[in-house]
């Protein structure tokens, strides 16, 4: 479903529950068109997440952990000078548009209050969120500027009055009654139904009036019952928040649509629902258009191994041939007699065989010895080769692995994780250091990621190849186990105990499938070992080490589970 009129009415009710005459303490603009209000309210701190995004646009208090920028954005440091301490008065929709302002009370440079509104459009990607004066109606800002020159209705500007998007003239869903709804459908309209619902009422999306037609069962004297159910089912604090998957998609929507099919989960809070149905999504194109560059570097990279593989393998057969030269050059010599000058070819006994007849090529324009000569230097090349070959085999397999491992991150990867792996290829000579005269600061390292198996073990888990070796080999103590999955690119684990339980090394286990290229696989092999057998070869790259006495379990890679033993 659509972020449509009636969820946003449904989720301004949440959100007022929550956080009306809470204090906002903190900002955060952790991407270009979201922004992160941490609100004090009820005794408890809400991240409320409002975003502009063109994909996902959407309001919600949200669980998902965010990475803010080292310099914050411009929009940023406005909305902390004009709202940090500021209380929220109230929250409002404007009719069942997917329009919401917020009304703050906040205190100016000198001490006065007044009230400024921030003002979230939810319109795909024309989305915007505005900061306005109540009084005035001025735009002090907004997170994205569009001239006058490409809006002719309204200049979208700091400074210029703020206006309401072009109004239409649709009725609003949760004020009419039966009886205008019926007088209302047009069954000799040119319009289907569906879309008479969408033209006529005001925030109803498609996935809306379709399932308003699917209840009524195409019955247009059913309908004017069904619309005011469905409408009644989310007003007010009702909605039941429905996750429903199926193989081909997933929707959200504020109660169970009948019309939908697939394994329906609900949720106690919509914004709930959101965390599990944009979580995935959402990090992942945020990783996709933060890393986009190193997943075409290392993408091109692994094809550019795989290619330098074939080519060694296909060498390393032909060195297979170095004894067929050897013999033949032996033969040739042990048979110049026999040579008739200008001849393109020579049958001779071959005495590794008991004298069974080989043919040997000749090129006539050298004469006996030097043709000899010729297959004795052909197999000094193979002979020198096999030892240069083997050695490039061994070390572009090890880039392949490499490369690989580095790929798997980036597809788990939340775009916190983005700026490691970064590092760690610049580290590693994929990419150049950019040269600056400006002195950076230093980036703190991040930590590895913590878990609290059932009975409290605590679990570590690296989401690089940097935060691998720091966790295994300098972290870990020698007496804590350490996993891995057999074979396959991932991370590595830590359990913080000698000697844990069963469960606890099978949740590790779990954790460990869950975090490596296998993730969506069943019954992945995960080894497990003691710290004080894993060593890293001199000059290996990040993440590569070697061990030995592992035992092994498998297990099928558990979502939910993983998520209920993280800590926050």
């Amino acid at each position: 479903m659509s972020f449509d009129g009636i969820f946003t009415h449904a989720m301004v009710d949440e959100l007022k529950s929550l956080l009306k005459n809470g204090r906002l303490s903190k900002i955060h603009q952790p991407y270009q068109s979201e922004i992160i209000l941490v609100m004090r309210a009820n005794g408890k701190n809400h991240r409320l997440l409002l975003s502009a995004h063109p994909s996902y646009a959407r309001i919600q208090v949200t669980q998902i952990p965010y990475e803010n920028p080292n310099t914050p954005p411009n929009f940023c440091m406005l909305l902390r000078k004009q709202l940090e301490g500021a209380i929220l008065e109230d929250i409002q929709q404007i009719g069942n548009d997917r329009i919401i302002h917020f009304t703050f009370k906040s205190r100016d440079e000198i001490g006065d209050i007044h009230n400024v509104v921030l003002i979230v459009e939810l319109m795909g990607r024309h989305s915007n969120i505005f900061l306005i004066d109540q009084e005035s109606k001025r735009i002090i800002d907004c997170i994205k500027h569009v001239p006058a020159s490409l809006n002719s209705y309204r200049s979208v500007m700091p400074g210029a009055t703020y206006l309401n998007p072009p109004h239409q003239d649709k009725l609003n869903p949760f004020t009419v009654t039966k009886q205008e709804i019926s007088e209302k459908l047009d069954l000799d309209s040119e319009l289907s139904v569906q879309r008479q619902l969408q033209t006529t009422y005001q925030g109803i999306g498609g996935d809306t009036a379709a399932e308003m037609i699917f209840r009524s069962e195409s019955n247009p004297a059913l309908l004017p019952d069904v619309f005011v159910s469905l409408i009644d089912e989310v007003k007010d604090g009702n909605a039941t928040p429905t996750l429903t998957e199926n193989t081909q998609k997933d929707f959200f929507t504020p109660t169970p649509f009948l019309s939908l099919d697939g394994e329906q989960k609900t949720f106690p809070l919509l914004s709930e629902l959101l965390d599990a149905y944009y979580g995935g999504k959402a990090e992942k194109d945020r990783v996709h258009q933060q890393g986009s560059e190193l997943i075409r570097l290392v993408n091109n990279e692994l094809q550019k191994n795989v290619k330098k593989l074939e080519k060694l393998h296909k060498t390393m057969a032909e060195t297979e041939l170095a004894d067929d030269y050897r013999i033949k050059g032996e033969i040739l010599t042990a048979y110049l007699h026999e040579f008739k000058r200008g001849a393109t070819e020579i049958e001779l006994p071959n005495f590794y065989e008991e004298d069974a007849p080989i043919t040997i090529k000749l090129d006539i324009r050298k004469n006996p010895s030097q043709n000899a000569q010729k297959y004795f230097a052909k197999y000094q090349k193979l002979k020198n080769a096999i030892s240069y070959v083997t050695e490039q085999i061994d070390l572009t397999m090890g880039e392949i692995d490499y490369l690989e491992s580095v790929s798997t991150q980036l597809s788990l990867a939340t775009p916190k994780d983005v700026a490691e792996i970064k590092e760690e290829l610049t580290q590693v000579g994929y990419l150049k250091k950019k040269k600056t005269k400006k002195k950076q600061m230093k980036a703190q390292k991040s930590k590895p990621e913590k878990y609290h198996a059932t009975d409290g073990t605590v679990i570590l888990v690296g989401k690089n190849n940097l935060q691998n070796d720091e966790l295994t080999l300098k972290l870990a103590r020698k007496s804590d186990i350490w996993l891995h999955t057999k074979n396959i690119p991932g991370s590595h684990v830590i359990i913080q105990n000698s000697d844990p339980s069963e469960e606890t090394i099978l949740e590790a286990a779990n954790i460990a499938a869950y975090y490596s290229k296998s993730q969506l696989s069943a019954l992945v092999p995960v080894d497990f070992v003691p710290v004080k057998a894993i060593r890293k070869p001199n000059g290996a790259k990040p993440g590569f080490v070697i061990y030995e006495g592992q035992k092994t379990v498998y297990v099928t890679p558990d979502k939910e589970l993983v998520e209920s033993l993280r800590v926050n």
